[in-house]
């Protein structure tokens, strides 16, 4: 399990977003990166992520909601377009804390861990 690159905690009306992070060469990687994380915040809610990875010359793009409202997945994909990452994936896992955020607040507080995240970068 390869070890993250950066990470922060945001939290949002009690809701915890760990926002993680990783190098990844392929889906095969990324896959096993996403099952410890999945592991590691078994109380999260929701693992919302994005990854880009480039092989021959091609990149390929993926992301996921996670059943989340909104397109928080998308949020993040699009920041990772925005910066040109490559071999990067970021995983944002949410603590639900009792209080609803609405589409709009979750994709905004989902795309804040994001952008802290990348920030440290």
């Amino acid at each position: 399990m390869p070890s993250p690159l950066n990470s922060i905690l945001y939290v949002e009306k009690k809701s915890k977003f760990y926002a993680y992070l990783y190098e990844a060469g392929s889906d095969a990687e990324f896959q096993a990166i996403l099952k410890e994380q999945r592991r590691r915040y078994k109380k999260a809610v929701h693992h919302c992520w994005a990854y880009r990875i480039e092989s021959d010359g091609k990149i390929q793009e993926a992301s996921k909601d996670d059943g989340e409202v909104g397109h928080p997945g998308k949020a993040i994909l699009e920041l990772m377009r925005r910066r040109d990452l490559r071999n990067r994936a970021i995983i944002v896992s949410r603590v639900f804390g009792g209080v609803k955020l609405g589409v709009g607040g979750v994709t905004r507080a989902f795309r804040t861990a994001a952008e802290g995240l990348l920030e440290r970068e």
